[in-house]
């Protein structure tokens, strides 16, 4: 999804920095994706990591004027298998990395006048998790309250917040992390009858950053097959 993502706001004239735990794999990553990228490898769960990186970020390549909060990780453990670590290393990950990455970026895009939250959340934060884990639907349920606290507040900024909730977007995470008994039910039950492409999730992206979304704030954008109609 990140990769995808990255593809296409290359393709709107972006240059992109993508982020990672794994140095490795986020230069090589970078590398594919040829010029106007700048890898940079941090841990996304510690605020002094993210506050190093976006200070490099600034000084090597500009302030950031588009964030797209998509770093995760999956956990299916459901309530009573969940233990507090995997509970609180699921949402240092997926929630307070995003709060961490916008409480660093949005000074600029404030002082800018112009900027673009994405957040990215999953259909799991609407339906409490079909396949997912409970530290995995409650993360991502918050990354929806984070997309509506802090649209509010930048309403006046130049600035718009919003979020996606993807389900069962054709990653490594679902067909890597899901047994194949799980993927076949869970094809089964998906009403368009496929996964959801990186590419078409991309595709949100590439609107939500882009000028002509400049009156969509606070939004959550479904791309759920039709799961879930609201």
């Amino acid at each position: 999804m990140g990769r995808a993502a990255a593809q296409g706001l290359i393709e709107d004239g972006h240059r992109v920095v993508l982020a990672d735990i794994n140095e490795e794999a986020v230069t090589t990553v970078a590398r594919e994706l040829g010029a106007d990228t700048f890898p940079i490898a941090f841990d996304i769960s510690n605020f002094d990591s993210c506050a190093a990186a976006m200070k490099r970020v600034a000084a090597e390549v500009g302030e950031v004027q588009v964030l797209v909060n998509n770093a995760g990780i999956l956990s299916n453990a459901k309530m009573v298998d969940t233990t507090p670590e995997e509970w609180h290393r699921v949402m240092s990950v997926n929630l307070d990395g995003a709060f961490y990455m916008t409480k660093l970026c949005l000074p600029a895009m404030r002082a800018a006048r112009w900027g673009r939250i994405i957040n990215v959340s999953s259909w799991a934060a609407k339906c409490g998790g079909l396949t997912a884990g409970s530290a995995y639907s409650v993360s991502k349920a918050a990354i929806i309250g984070l997309t509506f606290s802090t649209a509010v507040e930048t309403t006046g900024d130049g600035i718009t917040v919003n979020g996606i909730a993807p389900a069962y977007v054709r990653t490594p995470m679902v067909e890597k992390q899901l047994t194949p008994e799980q993927q076949k039910q869970v094809m089964a039950k998906i009403p368009v009858g496929r996964y959801c492409e990186p590419d078409e999730f991309a595709h949100v992206v590439k609107f939500l950053a882009s000028p002509k979304a400049g009156f969509i704030t606070g939004e959550i954008i479904d791309q759920n097959g039709g799961f879930q109609f609201d």
